[in-house]
């Protein structure tokens, strides 16, 4: 039997070999946006009324759920469920069709939209169906497509490449995050500001236009953490109950005749003007200092384990003899 050996120069040569890049899809006159956010804050809450009430305003928009869960554009939809990219390709592939863009895009009220999806749990990457999702749309022509804004609804607290593509092969021209009151939100808002910060450090473009506070009960974190990293507040909508209602009841709020419509209304200016900056992410402990100590227990100090805790019982360290080879 004959061993091989690889040089470590060769793997590291080999690692070092970046992948196929990812088409950017981004267009000189159509603006690209990335919206992030922790699981469950309201991403596609205020997509959809976002993308709604810029429709309204004369605006082409397309809106993609880049989410597994798709479930981007249920409150779009009055909660009905869109057939997902990947889902449709795979059926259509197995029935030897091609898939057109009647299966999986839909409208409403001047609103263009379609969910990736994802695999299904347990059974794939999601980061991958990312990838392959977005293959698919430019072969159903993105290039040619004419619109004036592309929301893509990404989820924020996965740490995966898949999720990561728009800021790490400049897919888009602005990043957005939404975040609430808590640290948890705010900690997935600076994960985001921390990966733009890091492919900027490798020469990427992209940026953070600002932050949505979504279900702001006036407490002030989320502001706060705004102003340290750097990046504007664009709107900050209310943890009203009237709101809640209706986004439960899957209705839209982002129109002219809701009580509402002027919140979207200057979201949509906002985010239309908004100029990508260059975040300063925060450390933990920066962070935490948002918050009350009471909250977050930031006062706690780290007691050091021991030998003798690890085993329950008293330890004695033995001298031990060490052989130092001779390298070659």
């Amino acid at each position: 039997m004959s061993v091989t050996l690889i040089s470590r120069d060769h793997l590291r040569a080999e690692a070092a070999i970046e992948p196929d890049p990812v088409p950017t899809m981004a267009t000189k006159d159509t603006q690209i946006i990335a919206i992030y956010g922790k699981g469950g804050i309201g991403k596609s809450f205020t997509l959809a009324n976002l993308s709604h009430m810029m429709a309204q305003q004369g605006k082409r928009v397309l809106l993609i759920g880049c989410d597994p869960k798709s479930d981007t554009t249920s409150l779009l939809f009055g909660g009905k469920a869109c057939p997902t990219i990947i889902e449709t390709s795979s059926k259509k592939k197995a029935a030897g069709d091609e898939v057109t863009i009647s299966d999986v895009c839909f409208k409403r009220g001047g609103v263009y939209a379609m969910e990736l999806g994802g695999p299904e749990v347990g059974r794939g990457c999601g980061g991958r169906g990312i990838i392959h999702g977005f293959e698919l749309l430019e072969k159903l022509g993105f290039h040619d497509w004419d619109f004036d804004y592309v929301l893509l609804d990404f989820l924020g607290d996965v740490v995966c490449g898949g999720f990561g593509l728009p800021i790490a092969r400049d897919m888009c021209q602005k990043v957005i995050v939404v975040g609430s009151n808590d640290l948890q939100s705010l900690y997935v808002a600076n994960n985001v500001c921390s990966a733009v910060e890091y492919f900027r450090k490798l020469g990427g473009n992209v940026g953070v236009a600002g932050m949505v506070i979504n279900k702001d009960d006036g407490t002030g974190e989320a502001a706060a953490f705004a102003r340290s990293v750097g990046i504007p507040v664009l709107a900050s909508i209310p943890a009203d109950e009237d709101i809640r209602r209706k986004s439960a009841n899957y209705q839209i709020i982002g129109t002219d005749e809701s009580q509402w419509g002027p919140l979207f209304a200057a979201l949509s200016d906002n985010v239309e003007t908004s100029v990508p900056v260059r975040p300063a992410p925060l450390s933990q402990d920066e962070l935490l200092a948002l918050f009350s100590a009471e909250v977050t227990g930031a006062a706690f100090v780290l007691e050091p384990a021991t030998q003798e805790d690890m085993r329950g019982t008293s330890y004695q360290q033995k001298p031990s003899l060490e052989v130092v080879y001779d390298t070659v």
